[in-house]
């Protein structure tokens, strides 16, 4: 498979083919979204592409990854000009254990059904529709844009007014809108979709700003994925030391919506298909250290590691503070 890095030093950015233990730079181009673009005009696949501009410069990744170098890791996808235009978004109750931590989080006795499995039980029943057939639609959440968007390392942060901040360990579609029209898929990656579970627990309407938080994505971009099913190892440290972890699988053959139905249900609203823009979407988890009672505390790092998406992504948590500040609004008139 190709993995590709996007790497910053100073203000110079460049694309590096991850070829372990060292990273080959590429030329001519400064970002994957501007190699993704020279793919899609000259209608070839990214993968020739990226290797037909592999240079003879190698750097030693591990320097870089553990954040003893001049070269910065940056998120393996983001819009150059305007971080408005990535759109961040995520499709939930895609795994059997998505839709128990729901379930209990909402249900009021063991016997209530929730929305929450309900749709569940919707997308079990239609989420995976013949070839060439619209299936049901999958829950959708909106997140933000790409300033919301850390790499590996970066602190993900909870905010003074938050009720907690959690870890969610996912795969990650990444797309580019052509000059036509047409989503391409660039590739994927590994993510950690950052939410506010203890919000989101007071009363299920909060869910949709329990979701107005950082994430991250990374380190690697993988141009063509297995998705099928891949082991996911995802461990939380407290003072250097594992607090928690856990494994699951995630992928096509896991999860109750095939990739497909995922992608027409996000990409079938015409402002979803804005060409230039960038979207990133992540496909839901299986397990949250949330549903065990760990409470994540700042320093508190999580790392999230899936099998053939390289290098795991790693990034402590900052609390930024419990008191929450006023905010007025001017008004013109």
């Amino acid at each position: 498979m190709t993995r590709l890095v996007q790497l910053k030093r100073g203000d110079a950015g460049r694309v590096a083919l991850v070829e372990e233990p060292q990273l080959r730079l590429l030329d001519g181009c400064c970002s994957i979204y501007e190699l993704a673009s020279l793919a899609i005009s000259g209608g070839g696949r990214l993968s020739d592409l990226a290797r037909q501009r592999a240079t003879g410069d190698l750097l030693e990744y591990d320097p870089i990854y553990l954040g003893h170098s001049e070269w910065r890791i940056l998120p393996p996808i983001d819009h150059p000009e305007e971080p408005a235009r990535c759109v961040v978004s995520g499709t939930g109750l895609t795994h059997r254990g998505s839709a128990r931590n729901r379930q209990s989080m909402h249900a009021s006795t063991e016997e209530d059904l929730t929305d929450s499995m309900k749709m569940f039980r919707w997308g079990i029943e239609g989420g995976r529709p013949p070839q060439g057939s619209i299936g049901t639609a999958p829950e959708w959440f909106y997140k933000g844009t790409g300033t919301i968007l850390r790499g590996h390392d970066e602190a993900l942060e909870v905010p003074p007014y938050a009720g907690d901040g959690g870890e969610e360990a996912e795969v990650a579609g990444i797309y580019l809108i052509a000059p036509d029209g047409q989503p391409h898929r660039v590739g994927m990656a590994g993510g950690n979709e950052f939410s506010d579970h203890r919000f989101e627990k007071t009363n299920y309407l909060n869910l949709a700003a329990s979701k107005l938080r950082t994430c991250a994505l990374g380190p690697e971009l993988v141009v063509d994925p297995d998705f099928e099913s891949l082991p996911v190892a995802v461990t939380i440290e407290r003072a250097g030391k594992p607090l928690w972890s856990k494994t699951f699988r995630t992928g096509e053959t896991e999860m109750c919506h095939s990739l497909a139905n995922i992608e027409h249900h996000h990409f079938k609203y015409q402002a979803h298909r804005r060409p230039g823009d960038v979207h990133i979407h992540f496909f839901g988890t299986d397990s949250l250290s949330f549903s065990d009672g760990i409470s994540l505390q700042d320093g508190d790092v999580m790392q999230v590691a899936i099998e053939g998406f390289g290098r795991p992504l790693r990034n402590p948590v900052c609390v930024a503070g419990t008191r929450p500040e006023l905010i007025s609004v001017k008004a013109l008139g």
